[in-house]
């Protein structure tokens, strides 16, 4: 069984930062793919950024310039840097493993941006 748990979340200002974290733990292969998705009220969830473990990394268009996602193989931690948050960018994000075609996902945190 695999699990994930995000933290970081919270309320910003428009034009501020805040970093995500999160950490899986579990069965978890070697070759895998991580990511952050986020939904926002009334909208589909969608792919924010994703890192593979060989470290190819691909953005939605929307954040691009503004977020980098990262991880730490041997902790088994992905991280999602936001900077220059909009608030358009107010949604639940959710952590996301990939083990070939099985998706594994976190419980969510809410950002917020505001002033």
């Amino acid at each position: 069984q695999v699990q994930l748990v995000e933290s970081g979340g919270g309320l910003v200002q428009p034009g501020g930062s805040l970093r995500l974290s999160c950490a899986a733990s579990g069965s978890i292969f070697s070759i895998n793919a991580m990511g952050w998705y986020r939904q926002a009220p009334g909208k589909q969830r969608e792919l924010v950024a994703a890192i593979t473990s060989g470290g190819s990394t691909n953005y939605a268009d929307s954040v691009k310039g503004r977020f980098t996602i990262s991880r730490d193989n041997a902790k088994n931690m992905v991280y999602l840097q936001m900077n220059s948050l909009k608030p358009e960018d107010t949604a639940v994000y959710y952590c996301n493993l990939r083990i070939v075609v099985t998706h594994y996902w976190g419980q969510g945190t809410q950002v917020t941006v505001s002033s």
